[in-house]
């Protein structure tokens, strides 16, 4: 199992330094930010200067060392726009993020896990083709379409929750919170059922596929011969075999909540890394794109290391093809 998790941190840095290279050059051929940046009415000796001061005025490869130089120290420069450390931009708004992708995943895994057992155990029933029909309007309704919804039902027609904001926050180990006040709660409930639509459609179907594989298995007809109650069959057969694929499902897509959790954050006006990326985009705010891009690419590859070493717990023949 070391051998396993050193060979993987090995591979996990390869993948870093080459979406360093690919992150750096595909930002650096996007756009002008001296346009943005600059007066139109400046001459070229204030241009000169401007550009000199942010770096613009240095060969590709060298902007790239640079960069990379920084990146080794925690340090992905200041941003154009907020003359601020871009790290700092980032980590400020993460909270806000964080918390709308945890509470979505866990709405998603509330509905979907419990759903898609039922579904699969049950399939012929009508109850479990309404649910499975259901699920298909969670593919295939627009994000953008489905949060405008909520805010018109909810929050126009019902008056029952706010449209935007995050609310009223709490400190906890030095951050803000906007689920520790109740007001806060109301902010989050709308954008969260949002983001996790799709996400809940996604393990209710992938939950239901994998009932449905697991209980013809053979260990599944022995345990039955063996005269265990259903209850146990389920809960330690069943659903043990079919975590190992819905592992890799939440793993990938908690990665994913956060970072394309820019529509709802846009529709909401929620305050987290979206909204900024988005923000820094149209002004071609670079140092903050790119610290944004680097931090989904650290927030996955670590996210698919907890999975590996999650398989290796979860599934004995991967602990056994490690000793081979």
């Amino acid at each position: 199992m070391v051998t396993s998790i050193i060979r993987r941190l090995i591979q996990a840095l390869f993948v870093v330094v080459a979406m360093t290279i690919i992150v750096f050059i595909g930002v650096n051929v996007i756009g002008n930010p001296v346009d943005i940046l600059i007066n139109p009415d400046a001459n070229q000796a204030e241009r000169a200067l401007v550009i000199a001061h942010y770096g613009l005025d240095q060969p590709l490869w060298k902007q790239y060392l640079l960069f990379l130089q920084g990146l080794l120290h925690g340090d992905f420069g200041n941003s154009f726009v907020y003359g601020r450390p871009a790290l700092g931009l980032i980590l400020e708004r993460l909270p806000a993020t964080l918390e709308l992708a945890i509470t979505a995943l866990g709405i998603a895994l509330l509905f979907g896990l419990p759903l898609g057992l039922y579904a699969g155990l049950y399939p012929n029933r009508i109850s479990s083709k309404l649910i499975m029909s259901g699920s298909i309007l969670g593919f295939s309704l627009p994000t953008f379409w489905v949060g405008l919804m909520l805010i018109m039902v909810f929050s126009v027609e019902l008056g029952w929750l706010p449209t935007n904001g995050r609310g009223p926050t709490q400190e906890l180990l030095g951050v803000q919170w906007s689920f520790l006040t109740g007001d806060g709660i109301r902010h989050l409930l709308l954008p969260a059922f949002n983001l996790a639509l799709f996400k809940t459609s996604l393990i209710l179907r992938l939950t239901r596929a994998g009932v449905q594989e697991v209980l013809p298995q053979d260990y599944v007809k022995f345990a039955r011969a063996k005269g265990l109650r259903e209850r146990r069959i389920i809960s330690v057969h069943v659903l043990k075999n079919l975590m190992i694929p819905v592992v890799t499902i939440i793993g990938l897509e908690f990665g994913s909540l956060i970072a394309f959790s820019v529509v709802t954050e846009s529709i909401f006006a929620w305050p987290g890394m979206g909204k900024l990326i988005i923000d820094s985009i149209n002004l071609l705010d670079r140092p903050v794109i790119v610290a944004y891009l680097m931090m989904m690419v650290l927030l996955f590859v670590v996210l698919n290391f907890i999975i590996d070493i999650c398989y290796t717990l979860l599934d004995p023949r991967v602990r056994l093809e490690g000793k081979a």
